[in-house]
């Protein structure tokens, strides 16, 4: 079944994270307004840090929201190349989220352990209301390499052999992440150009496979989007 992909094209970086940003409060809103919880999954990356940036001046009831990971580097706890550490430093450190509704995923434990300790959260965490995603060069979505082979049974597992480092990761996996109420991908600049020119060209990537799981908001600027509409 062929899921819908929304292309919202944007002239600059910026104006993909303010529109992002607004669109991510506004899903919340109604969330909490219908449920009276928010639960989203962050992403590293430059693009989602610089829609975190705008996000801690969002209007909202913030201990409401319930915070996890897509993915992590296998590296010490305080290492600022971990992907919790660059949300907690630009955004959640800002703003009344209680520190027990923040799930980073525990890669100090070591690669195995965390991709069970991370899985029984997960279970207890899905569905999701939002997934934000960046996309990689190669077409990779949170640690889902186009070189790497995916385990159907798993929501969250660990990859040993990234090909960019570190290479050692912990990952939801394609299933996880397509169980959402609302998928968001971020993409800018010129050297994603390629992937997404792939993509629209469905090429086996990474993100084209999760596109095909869940309806898909993508968010992109000019440059990454290439000539024409």
């Amino acid at each position: 079944m062929q899921m819908t992909t929304q292309w919202i094209i944007l002239s600059q970086p910026e104006q993909v994270a303010v529109q992002a940003a607004q669109q991510v409060i506004e899903w919340a809103n109604q969330c909490i307004a219908q449920q009276g919880y928010f639960r989203i999954v962050l992403a590293g990356g430059t693009t989602p840090k610089q829609t975190y940036q705008h996000l801690r001046s969002g209007i909202t009831n913030w201990k409401s929201w319930f915070i996890y990971y897509g993915d992590e580097r296998v590296l010490p706890i305080e290492d600022s190349q971990r992907n919790h550490h660059l949300a907690e430093t630009v955004w959640l450190n800002q703003v009344p989220i209680p520190k027990t509704q923040i799930h980073p995923i525990p890669t100090e434990l070591g690669v195995i352990e965390a991709a069970d300790n991370y899985e029984e959260i997960i279970k207890k965490a899905m569905p999701f209301d939002v997934v934000i995603l960046g996309m990689g060069e190669d077409g990779h979505v949170a640690s889902i390499f186009p070189s790497i082979e995916v385990p159907s049974d798993r929501w969250v597992y660990s990859v040993l052999t990234a090909p960019k480092p570190p290479p050692c990761r912990v990952t939801l996996s394609p299933i996880a992440l397509a169980n959402t109420q609302h998928l968001l991908l971020l993409i800018t600049g010129e050297t994603k150009r390629l992937a997404v020119q792939q993509w629209r060209s469905h090429f086996n990537l990474p993100v084209v496979q999760l596109a095909e799981m869940s309806p898909m908001q993508v968010f992109i600027d000019q440059a990454a989007w290439g000539e024409g509409k």
